[in-house]
């Protein structure tokens, strides 16, 4: 399927989006994936389009080293953290953070990742806990969230207890990079939780129907989807789909009947 084109229907995008990550991860186009994911909440979303927009931004980047990428992305065009309304889904959505301008430290990154590779500049990502950067050189990071901050690893030391508080004990390997199969999912869990935290099952269920898709999720990710519709007064839905995961998996029936059984007594 060409990367302009647009799957057609719900399940389109969620079968591409799976075509996608069970792929192999150095030919995962993390920039498509990541659209992927806004699609489902915005079905009239036209990727090729979004895509286009990458590369216009890429090609108005004038001088193609890093201080050119920082002073056209966070100088002139001024991209930086969304820092009120931090957990609207809007900030972890793709094509909403290059039109705003603002996102949460994993979308801002991955803006700067795929405007980067458009021009020759090679990022990875670092899923440090709390608080998402991008590694340009052995000790060269960058900061998208505080506006292409450039930082050593002493400086993304002291965010990250800026982050999680001054009595965080940080470990070098937060500064290990991440694939985009790792990115793709922290962004699905962001939105998981923002969308728990407001009930909004309809949202959560492509949610958890795009986690799954990914290597390795598991099937226990079921039960996790599962729980949420029980907490949501859905429990014919949960019970049926303990039910479903307990003919799978043998090591886990007992567990996981009971918690078929205690979900459809509460339909009482």
């Amino acid at each position: 399927m060409s990367r302009a084109s647009r799957p057609e229907g719900p399940s389109g995008r969620t079968l591409r989006f799976a075509e996608l990550v069970q792929g192999r991860e150095e030919d995962l186009p993390l920039d498509e994936a990541a659209l992927l994911i806004a699609a489902h909440a915005r079905p009239d979303l036209d990727i090729g389009a979004e895509l286009g927009l990458l590369d216009a931004l890429a090609a108005r980047v004038d001088d193609h080293s890093l201080d050119g990428w920082r002073r056209r992305l966070f100088i002139d065009l001024g991209f930086s953290g969304q820092v009120e309304g931090y957990y609207e889904p809007a900030n972890s959505f793709l094509d909403q953070v290059v039109r705003r301008r603002r996102g949460l430290p994993i979308t801002l990154s991955v803006v700067g990742m795929e405007v980067g590779r458009r021009i020759g500049l090679r990022f990875e990502g670092v899923g440090m806990p709390g608080h998402f950067l991008l590694r340009h050189d052995r000790d060269v990071y960058v900061d998208p969230f505080e506006g292409g901050r450039v930082l050593d690893s002493q400086g993304c030391a002291d965010r990250f207890r800026a982050v999680n508080g001054p009595r965080a004990a940080f470990r070098t390997t937060y500064l290990d990079p991440v694939g985009p199969r790792a990115i793709l999912g922290r962004m699905l869990n962001n939105l998981k939780s923002v969308y728990a935290g407001r009930g909004d099952v309809g949202a959560l269920s492509w949610v958890f129907d795009l986690r799954r898709a990914l290597p390795g999720a598991g099937p226990l990710e079921g039960r996790e989807w599962a729980r949420v519709m029980g907490a949501t007064g859905r429990f014919e839905e949960a019970a049926g789909e303990m039910e479903a995961l307990a003919e799978l998996l043998p090591r886990h029936e007992e567990s996981l009947r009971a918690e078929a059984a205690g979900l459809r007594a509460r339909l009482n």
